[in-house]
């Protein structure tokens, strides 16, 4: 990257940037600060993963490790946002874990996909974000709705019913609503959004026809593993019960 390509980056970045934050001060939103903050992180990551990819690329065997960490870092997260990390971690984890590798183990098995590190760590790496993204978005829903219908859940209880039964309406909503995003994603995918996959594999000189076969094994392959994952952590999550409410999105 010549300097003037890093100026032009600098530029762009700078500028989205101080829109993303005058737009969230005009309307109140109060993440001025951390739009900034965020985007500096991602700088400083970015950097990083690139440089440790590059070492995983050029030393195969160290593929497993980095995928491993960051399975931990994307459980850690889920579990952090309830609220509850020593009591969730396992639910988050062992959802992420499944989701990620049921869909990257069909994928592989299957042959549509080279089992070498350079395809297989970046697709189980998109696997693994957006396993932990239902993760989330379910286990805080379940959460949420156990606190706003405390009465439904207590009644159930007073019957008899064991805490899992008396969630079971509300975790099945939960999972259903997390998944919301990807059905939308695959959905509406070429017609509103290009993924970036896709793009990212135009930009790399790959043809159209290359680029979608890609691009829709990642799309199935994140909307099996977030069903996986959502369906999961709405079964292991430990009862839950009126308590502090999970940790702002924001954080």
């Amino acid at each position: 990257m010549s300097g003037s390509d890093v100026f032009r980056l600098g530029l762009a970045l700078s500028v989205l940037v101080a829109i993303a934050a005058a737009a969230g001060g005009w309307r109140g939103t109060g993440q001025s600060r951390d739009v900034l903050v965020v985007t500096v992180r991602a700088l400083v990551q970015l950097l990083a993963v690139g440089a440790v990819i590059g070492v995983v690329f050029s030393t195969p065997l160290l593929a497993p490790v980095y995928l491993a960490v960051m399975l931990g870092a994307a459980s850690f997260t889920s579990a952090r946002r309830l609220g509850a990390l020593r009591r969730c971690w396992p639910a988050t984890a062992s959802s992420i874990a499944a989701g990620a590798g049921v869909a990257t183990a069909t994928i592989v098995a299957s042959g549509a996909i080279g089992a070498d590190a350079r395809t297989l760590v970046p697709l189980a790496a998109q696997l693994i974000g957006g396993s932990m993204t239902a993760t989330t978005l379910a286990a805080l829903r379940l959460s949420d709705d156990v606190r706003a219908h405390w009465d439904e859940v207590e009644g159930w209880l007073a019957l008899g019913s064991r805490p899992r039964q008396a969630v079971a309406r509300l975790a099945r909503l939960a999972a259903a609503r997390a998944l919301v995003p990807a059905l939308d994603q695959t959905r509406n995918v070429g017609i509103v959004v290009l993924p970036g996959a896709f793009v990212g594999l135009l930009l790399g000189g790959a043809t159209p026809l290359e680029a979608g076969r890609v691009q829709l094994l990642v799309l199935v392959g994140l909307l099996a593993a977030e069903t996986v994952a959502a369906a999961l952590v709405t079964s292991l999550l430990p009862p839950l019960h009126p308590g502090p409410a999970p940790q702002d999105a924001s954080d």
